[in-house]
């Protein structure tokens, strides 16, 4: 027993007040640690659940959790600083060696930790928004300290730096609302009735579940094509992801293919008139054998002859 209470007493470091911090007030402090880290998960998580409950936005929840956090963890420090004795005149001197090292050493994580709070309190992007940056779509669903996680439309994720959510442009799908327009482009063959065309793409719009009502859909006479009459047909809807869009654009497709046939519509396709302007008839033959492409070229039947 009266080694074990050597040990337990034994000094470690000597402050310059001339305390000391011995073996057992280490202990007992690295096992507060642990126990308020503990906690500190416990109660996250609570707290967490209770704010789903209330139906308060991600977004805010998400805010309110971190700066639980982050005061939940200042007090534990100052209440293991109490319990080591350590006084404050030294923490004002750690706390700038600190900001010293930060200052060489962690720009980078001090910068996205800092954006992480601009993009939680200005709310440019929101969990639950579509965003596109880079060339990439998907949804945000969640917003840390260093990183955002994005879900591609693909259902990759990609760890986005908070900075990058800043400096970058970034298209915010769904900000103030779901509401998206969209566009279907169809061409039809010259000589079909342009009128009963745009009636024909209302319709197809309207049979879609999908496509709001209001704003109507709108039917725009695009162009006077190579080939075709082109048309454009915009319409409106409210959706979370971009793989949404490309459904009710299919669907929309599938609607107007359907309603084309059964009215004699003929969706264009490439074509070319070539025209020779020649000062005599052109002579034909008709030559026999194996072809460039490996066919047979037959002989015309008897009695038909070509001119």
């Amino acid at each position: 027993m009266e080694a074990f209470r050597e040990i337990w007493d034994k000094s470690l470091v000597t402050l310059s007040g001339g305390s000391e911090i011995t073996v057992g007030q280490a202990t007992l402090v690295a096992l507060f640690l642990l126990l308020a880290l503990l906690v500190s998960r416990i109660l996250g998580r609570m707290l967490l659940r209770l704010l789903a409950r209330k139906q308060v936005e991600a977004n805010v929840a998400q805010t309110i959790h971190r700066l639980f956090s982050w005061s939940f963890l200042i007090l534990v420090l100052l209440t293991a600083m109490a319990m080591l004795q350590i006084p404050i005149t030294a923490l004002a001197f750690i706390s700038g060696a600190v900001a010293i090292g930060v200052g060489f050493g962690a720009q980078n994580v001090i910068n996205n930790l800092i954006s992480g709070w601009i993009l939680m309190s200005e709310k440019p992007v929101r969990v639950g928004d579509f965003i596109e940056i880079d060339d990439m779509r998907g949804t945000i669903e969640r917003i840390g300290n260093r990183s955002t996680r994005i879900r591609r439309i693909d259902n990759v994720h990609v760890l986005v730096p908070n900075s990058q959510l800043l400096e970058r442009m970034v298209i915010n799908w769904t900000l103030i609302d779901n509401r998206i327009r969209t566009s279907v482009r169809v061409g039809v063959a010259y000589g079909s009735p342009a009128r009963k065309v745009e009636a024909l793409l209302l319709q197809a719009a309207a049979d879609q579940k999908d496509v709001l009502a209001d704003p109507p859909p709108v039917v725009v006479f695009e162009d006077f094509g190579d080939n075709a009459l082109v048309f454009d047909l915009y319409l409106w809807c409210e959706v979370q992801t971009g793989t949404e869009l490309r459904v009710i654009r299919s669907e929309t497709r599938f609607n107007i293919e359907a309603l084309f046939a059964d009215n004699g519509i003929v969706v264009a396709f490439p074509q070319r008139d070539v025209h020779l302007d020649t000062t005599r008839p052109l002579e034909v033959q008709l030559n026999t054998g194996t072809g460039p492409a490996g066919y047979r070229l037959e002989e015309p039947p008897e009695g038909r002859t070509d001119e």
